[in-house]
């Protein structure tokens, strides 16, 4: 349907949305939020189908959030950023969310992953080089974690980086990785010392215009059709020294771990947006929408089986509001995030499938939101860590 995106932001309107205020919006959040809902309806909402039939977002897409101030908004102004907090990128996510987008647009890895890898362990150089220009979306970045046999154990992977002389060469192959043919740059993880286990693992900044580095096909996925995801592999790629993130290496594991519960809050505010979102497409149908002479809004089932929905919702949402708040605090634990990403895409995927359920045989067209947001889901319960190793690390700290 051509008015999918723009009904998605118009389901801001139904209650359950409108009436919920995050403890963590402060007023310049809020006025932020604004400002980009106009964006993104202005400017992405239109492309969402033929980027999603071209299996990439187009780099003057990148260019114009970039232009516009949406990338990188809690990186400090010094390094070109929007000089905000998290707070201000988590708005920016939800309402990418709100047009159906989501993470097909990549700007979680590149602003709340990337750039934060950048800003918190990056050299002064590091800094002043990368984050300006990703800032404003002339070089879009990708993190390179997974290879073809390795996943979540991070301290198993194969590429190697081996010093030789001023520079390191860097061997190996990464998989599944987000942005991979719009990156610029790719933080990839590499073992230094191999025998080293996690202390041998290291971070490196890797250009993609190296002699060495090759981008493999833009793999197909059941789902997040827009987002470009790529086979990366490097064949002797000479990397100065200093291109070590934080300039000393045998400090990525740490570097990762580190990062990890706000990336993982990152996915579950995308969750808990995209069932608002979906929440609010269906009932738009299903008021509308007509069976047996009556609106499939006025059976019980229907009613009773939405209220539980946008019970849960509510749910979620109060439970990440309250993650992003501790985060802002700086008292965000490994354990709570793990909580928050397992439950929140949980039931993400539980509410996108009762939304396809209620549009009937329309909810598995594609040309539905509702169909391309069911699709996309699926995957949040694998990357950032599996549901099973979320709960494993919720377990451990019992």
């Amino acid at each position: 349907m051509g008015d999918g995106p723009a009904a998605a932001s118009g389901g801001l309107g139904f209650p359950f949305i409108a009436d919920h205020c995050p403890v963590w919006e402060t007023e310049d959040v809020a006025l932020f939020r604004e400002a980009a809902r106009r964006f993104l309806q202005a400017e992405f909402a239109p492309h969402i189908d033929r980027w999603t039939k071209a299996g990439v977002i187009d780099k003057a897409a990148w260019a114009a959030a970039g232009a516009a101030g949406f990338l990188c908004p809690s990186i400090p102004e010094a390094y070109g950023g929007g000089g905000g907090t998290i707070a201000h990128h988590f708005a920016w996510l939800e309402e990418v969310e709100r047009i159906t987008l989501g993470a097909a647009f990549g700007d979680g890895v590149h602003s709340g992953i990337c750039a934060h890898y950048v800003l918190e362990y990056g050299t002064e150089p590091q800094k002043r080089q990368w984050l300006p220009p990703m800032a404003r979306g002339e070089a879009v970045c990708a993190i390179g974690m997974t290879e073809p046999g390795t996943g979540s154990d991070l301290q198993s992977i194969k590429t190697r980086a081996v010093l030789d002389g001023a520079d390191y060469v860097v061997n190996g192959q990464k998989t599944f990785i987000t942005n991979g043919q719009n990156a610029d740059l790719i933080v990839l993880v590499a073992k230094t010392d191999p025998a080293a286990r996690a202390k041998g693992v290291s971070l490196v900044l890797v250009e993609m215009d190296r002699a060495g580095v090759s981008r493999g096909r833009n793999l197909e996925k059941i789902g997040m059709h827009a987002a470009d995801t790529s086979e990366l592999f490097f064949e002797d790629v000479r990397v100065p020294a200093a291109n070590i993130l934080g300039g000393e290496a045998g400090k990525g594991f740490y570097q990762l771990m580190n990062q990890l519960p706000q990336e993982r809050l990152l996915i579950a505010v995308g969750a808990v947006a995209s069932m608002e979102t979906s929440l609010a497409l269906t009932l738009d149908y299903v008021k509308q929408r007509q069976a047996f002479g009556q609106a499939i809004f006025d059976f019980q089932n229907t009613r009773h089986r939405l209220a539980e929905a946008v019970t849960e919702a509510r749910v979620g949402r109060v439970f990440v509001d309250d993650c992003v708040k501790r985060l802002l605090e700086g008292r965000l634990d490994s354990k709570l995030a793990s909580m928050a990403k397992y439950w929140a895409t949980q039931k993400q995927n539980e509410v996108l499938d009762l939304c396809v359920q209620f549009h009937g045989g329309y909810g598995y067209m594609a040309e539905y939101p509702v169909a391309r947001m069911w699709a996309d889901a699926r995957v949040q319960k694998i990357y950032g860590g599996t549901n099973e190793i979320m709960k494993e690390l919720i377990a451990r700290g019992l």
